[in-house]
């Protein structure tokens, strides 16, 4: 999986960083009425690909934001879902 992910890291990379500003934007252009599960569902898989390509660079600042991105994002899901309040 590593091999395919290196042999594809720069498409993945963007793919990873087009969700993000797609997530963002929706909250953005949607407010209150956003459909929050999914975005936080969404920008956690983002969040996901871009650690795992930013582990395979051995870059330690990025792994570090995406890291927190996907700690923000399963607290999201939580708290959408209502079991963290």
């Amino acid at each position: 999986m590593n091999q395919f992910i290196f042999c594809h890291l720069k498409t993945i990379e963007r793919t990873g960083v087009l969700m993000r500003v797609f997530s963002f934007s929706l909250v953005s252009w949607l407010g209150a009425g956003s459909p929050f599960l999914f975005v936080w569902i969404f920008n956690s898989v983002d969040a996901v690909m871009l650690t795992w390509c930013s582990w395979l660079k051995r870059d330690t600042a990025y792994i570090v934001l995406n890291g927190f991105w996907i700690l923000v994002g399963i607290i999201g899901i939580l708290r959408v879902e209502n079991i963290l309040h």
